[in-house]
C-alpha cells in the first residue's frame, strides 16, 4: 500500500507530469495492442495500385 499512497502524493503534487506520463503510457500501449489486432483481422489487404499513366490523365483532364 505505500507504492499507492506515493503515486496518490505524485499526482496530488505533480499533476501535469502525472498526467504526461499517462498519456505517454497510453501512447506507447495502443500501438503494441492495437496494431496486432488490427493485423488479425486480415482488414489490412494491399489495394492494387492505379497505372501512374492513370493518374496523370486523370489530374490533367479538365471536364
Amino acid at each position: 500500500m505505500a507504492l499507492m499512497e506515493k503515486l496518490k502524493i505524485f499526482v496530488v503534487q505533480e499533476p501535469v507530469v502525472a498526467a504526461s506520463c499517462l498519456i505517454g503510457g497510453v501512447g506507447l500501449f495502443l500501438p503494441a495492442v492495437v496494431r496486432p489486432m488490427l493485423d488479425s483481422f486480415e482488414s489490412g489487404k494491399q489495394v492494387p495500385q492505379p497505372a501512374l499513366s492513370d493518374v496523370f490523365t486523370g489530374v490533367r483532364v479538365k471536364e
